[in-house]
């Protein structure tokens, strides 16, 4: 649709009103001769400001009038009478309240001036109320914070001359705040020129910034926070804080015609490096009031970052059961819900995917493949493990988090033994050589991220058989399966005289599902050795010699155990 009109507020935003009735006085006054004098300026202001007053539906109704002072010669001030348009202002109906609530702010920032309150509740009744401070914003602080507040009120006030830009034009500005600390109530607002500036700007900025640089400042020096504890912010400081400011100026610049905020440079610095040189002299003044607000922010700051884990947490949570089978690689999921009889294996490569999922229970068995060697988690730092995909997509499927915090943590829950979704974590790999160093890595990578899940008892290693014994007998062919040479064998023995075939196991992806569900699966049959911690522990010392920086520690293993092994070697 076409733009049919355009409608600006020029006046004091567009076009600068003040500047320019004062150059078109100038000008028509030179016509006659007459000098603009600054007394001349200040009159015709005046004059014109309360003719505007009387401005109505684009008219001036009625003639200024000035009458002599009648009564108490000694009273002064002026008496302003207003009705509404009910043609202009259609609906009238503002609540007692909002009077209330004008007269109050009022009395806070004019210290001792009495703002009475007549409310016609019935005709010719009325109810009267008094809004009075005798001390302005400190008594005001004082209401609002009670008797038990964390610190007493203190007032501060300066004065301070200086500009926004250099190409401005000087002025002053005189500054005042009462504050005090409670664990119990927390507020803070803002006044310029008697006016609440209900969205701040400048002294909010100000609050802000002073607020936080002292009293962090002051946490760093007596040694506050604890190591690697990020700082403070203002939300930490402000939930404790009632604070209240009222300033004055000869210039004001408004962020927009609601003058609801303030935006003066000068005005904010100047604030600024009053309360942070105040705090910091209240600081060593009163030891005892500065404790009391270093625990409180402190108690604030921690409460926050707890809030927002567990929100971050729960958040997490919820959207892992969305559906994280979608979302993590080749993951098979079971299909029960009941976590009392759900499994995860675990498993080496895709061929061993293949291969269980097909020899598993689909109801209570879950299955997740381990892509090659998995990263040494003894000798790797927390940023280089968690850019590990394969592990993280293992942590987020068994979905109790890690037992690990810090900037490196950024996709993974924080530890929460209850989120587990399993009652067994089965790691399955081939009973070979390469079989048992990734059963190893995935061992280590679960005790050093999450090792109650081990203290616990959830977690599993599933044996895997080395050798199938065939024998034909007269009932048929019979199958054994070894799981160690002395059972191969034993095995062999009973069988001494008859006709046997000895073959090597395959690996877990050559398998058949038959044997596989008999030999890894059936929890009748299968044989799952449960990891203690004192097995993690021995794991990680001895893996962390084998394959750890402990390069002198090796060199006397080898020495001393190499010989037992130097049949293993290939040296084809």
């Amino acid at each position: 649709m076409p733009i049919r009109a355009l409608l600006m507020d020029i006046d004091d935003t567009l076009f600068d009103f003040q500047t320019g009735y004062k150059r078109a006085l100038r000008a028509a006054l030179a016509q006659f001769g007459v000098e603009c004098t600054p007394q001349l300026l200040e009159l015709y202001g005046s004059i014109n400001d309360r003719l505007w007053e009387r401005f109505e539906r684009g008219e001036i109704a009625g003639k200024l009038e000035v009458s002599e002072q009648t009564g108490n010669k000694k009273r002064t001030g002026t008496t302003i009478r207003w009705l509404p348009d009910l043609d202009v202002f259609t609906d009238i109906d503002i609540p007692v309240d909002y009077y209330r609530d004008v007269m109050r702010r009022q009395a806070v920032v004019n210290a001792g001036v009495t703002f009475r309150l007549k409310n016609e509740t019935a005709a010719g009744k009325f109810e009267t109320e008094e809004f009075v401070y005798e001390h302005g914003i400190e008594d005001y602080i004082r209401e609002l914070a009670g008797l038990d507040a964390l610190t007493e009120p203190v007032y501060w006030e300066a004065e301070r001359k200086g500009r926004d830009r250099p190409d401005k034009p000087e002025y002053k500005v005189k500054l005042s705040v009462a504050l005090c600390f409670s664990n119990k109530t927390a507020l803070c607002e803002y006044y310029h020129n008697s006016s609440f500036l209900e969205h701040g700007g400048s002294p909010e900025k100000a609050t802000r910034s002073a607020m936080v640089s002292a009293i962090d400042k002051y946490l760093r020096d007596n040694n506050k926070y604890v190591k690697g504890e990020a700082k403070i912010t203002f939300p930490d400081v402000q939930d404790c804080l009632i604070l209240v400011s009222s300033s004055f100026s000869t210039q004001t610049s408004y962020e927009n015609q609601t003058k609801k905020a303030i935006t003066n440079k000068f005005i904010q610095e100047a604030m600024t490096e009053f309360l942070r040189s105040r705090l910091e002299i209240y600081f060593i003044e009163n030891r005892d009031a500065a404790e009391k607000i270093a625990a409180q922010v402190l108690i604030n700051k921690r409460s926050r970052e707890t809030a927002e884990r567990t929100r971050i947490n729960q958040k997490k949570k919820l959207t892992e059961k969305i559906d994280i089978a979608n979302r993590v690689q080749k993951f098979v999921d079971c299909r029960t819900k009941d976590v009392e009889r759900r499994e995860i294996y675990i498993v080496e490569g895709d061929s061993a995917l293949g291969a269980c999922k097909q020899s598993r229970d689909a109801e209570f068995q879950g299955l997740m493949p381990v892509r090659g060697k998995i990263l040494n988690c003894l000798k790797a730092d927390y940023p280089r493990i968690f850019k590990s995909d394969v592990i993280t997509d293992l942590m987020k499927v068994l979905g109790c988090g890690v037992e690990v915090s810090g900037k490196a943590v950024k996709d993974l829950n924080q530890f929460d033994l209850s989120n587990l979704r399993w009652s067994k974590v089965v790691i399955c790999t081939d009973g070979d050589v390469d079989g048992f160093q990734i059963r190893t890595l995935i061992l280590t990578m679960l005790y050093r991220l999450c090792p109650t899940l081990i203290r616990e008892g959830y977690v599993y290693i599933a044996e895997t058989p080395l050798f199938e014994i065939t024998c034909k007998e007269k009932s048929g062919e019979k199958t054994w399966f070894a799981y160690s040479e002395k059972e191969k064998a034993d095995i062999l023995k009973k069988l001494e005289g008859k006709k046997v075939n000895v073959q090597r196991s395959k690996g877990l992806g050559e398998n058949d599902p038959e044997m596989m569900w008999m030999t890894t699966m059936s929890p009748e049959t299968r044989r799952l050795i449960r990891v203690l911690p004192e097995d993690a522990e021995e794991t990680a010392r001895v893996f962390d010699l084998l394959l750890g920086d402990n390069l002198s520690g090796r060199k006397d293993y080898i020495a001393e155990n190499g010989y037992k092994y130097l049949d293993m070697i290939d040296v084809s």
